[in-house]
């Protein structure tokens, strides 16, 4: 790894440990930021069969995209069908297109995008260290479309993403895509778990994140924010 890398990696580490009061989200951007700037010590390239690898420093190297593939004929439906649960009662418009999110506001902080600014609103669990984020767009894009970005996106920050689960689901009556991916970004194991949508007025991204160890302690409350997802 080039010196001046190692050099600020260093420097970021003991910022992160005097910025432990930072408010945890900024906190933990700052870290994502940290795996980002690892990913640049790996060096993309194609084969001669036109697979992306990723190589690394100590000669090892891995197909960028393999374990992320699936097969469209494959991916599973749901045959449960989900819908907004009774303490979510207060709706969280889009002002992008005709989608919201009912949600529980005595569990759920929320505000416009800061953190990612391709984010129109960002929300925090505020009893725990879960967040999660509303990306819409006006343009309408095939879910298989979007996977593939969103996909691609997650993967600028986690070079090692992994695709763990992938299924549709009906939620209040629609038709949406469900991914659940991990990666590592700075040391940190994440979950990115979250709900796709696309109608001919625009399309969704909501995308709940925590680390892996929290996962299943949240994944109630993940759920029960998910499911409020309606059009409207």
């Amino acid at each position: 790894m080039p010196e001046k890398i190692i050099s600020f990696m260093r420097t970021l580490k003991a910022a992160c440990l005097k910025l432990r009061y930072m408010n945890r989200i900024v906190l933990l951007f700052i870290c994502i930021l940290g795996g980002m700037l690892t990913a640049i010590a790996q060096k993309k390239a194609v084969t001669e069969n036109g697979e992306e690898v990723l190589l690394s420093d100590d000669g090892t190297w891995k197909y960028l995209n393999d374990s992320l593939k699936t097969d469209t004929a494959t991916i599973p439906t749901n045959p449960i069908t989900f819908s907004k649960g009774t303490s979510s009662t207060f709706l969280l418009k889009s002002t992008k297109f005709n989608v919201g999110i009912w949600l529980d506001p005595k569990k759920w902080t929320f505000g416009k995008g800061v953190n990612n600014e391709a984010a129109e609103y960002e929300l925090n669990l505020k009893n725990g260290d879960l967040y999660a984020m509303l990306i819409t767009e006006n343009m309408e894009i095939p879910l298989k479309t979007l996977k593939e970005a969103a996909i691609k996106n997650a993967t600028d920050a986690a070079p090692d993403l992994k695709l763990v689960k992938e299924e549709y689901r009906t939620v209040n009556k629609n038709k949406v895509s469900l991914l659940e991916m991990n990666g590592t970004a700075k040391g940190i194991k994440f979950t990115y778990y979250g709900y796709y949508y696309s109608n001919a007025r625009g399309t969704l991204q909501f995308v709940s994140y925590t680390s892996q160890n929290l996962f299943s302690k949240f994944q109630t409350d993940i759920e029960g924010l998910l499911n409020g997802l309606v059009v409207l």
